[in-house]
């Protein structure tokens, strides 16, 4: 089963604090050999090393120096990958704790990890809010018709987030058409079609094998002519043939102006989500990130690691199957819920 990243940040609190314990009763024994004590008697030499003692804890654990962190960022990096937070992502945040850290004063019985968990939590937030993207402001003060398109691999939960985000705007007094730009995929048009007919939203499509930019300019065309709010377009996602999808993608951009392109994935892909993130975000642009199934994400890094290798803000996450499982992308939210 695999470990969170919560029950690893834990396990490295204790591994830290048993070192630093450890360390001053090394430094401790070394300076029993190296105080020059005259024969005065017993009581008197315990309090010679009693202040000696205190002296080093005061010298040494107040201010955090790099050899310190040098021998516990190992730990923390090792948990931080096995939470499917990325390589270079990881570099970064160790990076930032060093400079953040050497140097800094704490106050006695303050513990070292502690220390160094207070500043992963802000390096965290950071990343997470970089780019902050408020969704709502944006439906509020977007041009009409807007042309919203969804990108990411088959299999991931992307066409029942388009029908989530239908039943959101809706919710909120918007009228919305769907285009079925996935011409290519068997299944793809009746699988949304499927969503349109239980949310009672026209579908504009073509045949399967068709221009999905023509689908989708005409699904723009057909919300001027009846003024509707916003249209939300499906497209591919056949990674086996990622020059097409590429081109592809490029083309619909190209064609149709999308106000705003949105990835989808899943939470639980882990790394792999987050390499395809960065390509998508590389080859096409995208502008935020839709994670599905972030509930049942053991680790907790995916979401991490795709704001910071996109540069993109998370938007929503998706928390079930039904149409109103879709959460509104929190950082504080994350961040509790890793280190509380």
């Amino acid at each position: 089963m695999f470990k969170s990243l919560k029950e690893k940040l834990q396990g490295f609190r204790k591994k830290v604090d048993k070192t630093a314990v450890e360390e001053i009763e090394k430094e401790y024994k070394k300076s029993e050999g190296d105080i020059g004590v005259e024969e005065k008697g017993k009581d008197e030499r315990k309090i010679g090393l009693k202040d000696k003692l205190t002296a080093l804890v005061l010298e040494r654990e107040i201010v955090i120096d790099e050899g310190k962190l040098d021998n516990i960022l190992p730990e923390l990096e090792i948990a931080l990958l096995e939470s499917d937070v990325a390589f270079d992502v990881v570099e970064e945040i160790s990076q930032k704790l060093k400079e953040n850290l050497i140097g800094k004063r704490k106050k006695i019985g303050v513990k070292l990890s502690d220390v160094v968990i207070d500043e992963l939590r802000l390096i965290l937030k950071d990343i997470l809010d970089k780019n902050y993207f408020d969704f709502d402001e944006f439906v509020r003060n977007v041009n009409k018709p807007s042309n919203i398109i969804f990108v990411g691999v088959n299999g991931t939960g992307k066409t029942t987030t388009i029908a989530k985000i239908a039943k959101k705007l809706m919710d909120d007094g918007y009228t919305v058409v769907m285009a079925a730009g996935d011409t290519f995929r068997a299944g793809a048009i009746e699988q949304l079609e499927e969503h349109a007919n239980r949310l009672g939203v026209k579908l504009i499509k073509h045949k399967a094998g068709a221009d999905p930019s023509a689908v989708i300019y005409d699904a723009i065309k057909h919300a001027s002519a009846r003024d509707i709010d916003f249209v939300l377009s499906d497209t591919a996602g056949r990674m086996h043939t990622k020059k097409n999808l590429i081109d592809q993608l490029g083309k619909i951009k190209r064609v149709t102006k999308p106000d705003l392109t949105i990835f989808v994935d899943e939470s639980l892909a882990g790394n792999d989500a987050v390499e395809r993130a960065r390509m998508f975000n590389e080859a096409v642009g995208i502008d935020g990130s839709i994670l599905t199934k972030l509930d049942a994400d053991p680790k907790g890094g995916t979401a991490i690691s795709i704001s910071y290798v996109t540069n993109k803000p998370v938007l929503f996450v998706g928390t079930g199957q039904e149409y109103g499982d879709l959460v509104k992308f929190n950082s504080e939210w994350l961040i509790r819920r890793i280190f509380d």
